[in-house]
């Protein structure tokens, strides 16, 4: 089993999508507070591959899995007052 460690710039870089850290951090400002309920391969902002790589990561819990998770858990952040 591989358990090599991936960043979010990794994760990004895999998804197509900028991976500097200003580019990571506005797209999480951009597409952030996603509804508790709202699987994060739901969010409507994916394509078809990206949502399909993130429903399988997680459903193997591949050496992705975490740092799909962290991104998870920043999606779904609520702002505070």
């Amino acid at each position: 089993m591989n358990t090599q460690q991936h960043s979010m710039a990794d994760l990004f870089a895999q998804l197509g999508l900028p991976a500097a850290p200003g580019d990571i951090e506005e797209f999480i400002r951009t597409h952030g507070s996603l509804a508790n309920q709202l699987a994060l391969c739901r969010a409507p902002f994916w394509t078809d591959s990206q949502r399909c790589f993130l429903k399988e990561e997680i459903i193997e819990d591949a050496d992705w899995s975490a740092v799909i998770d962290e991104l998870n858990s920043r999606l779904h952040e609520q702002p505070t007052n």
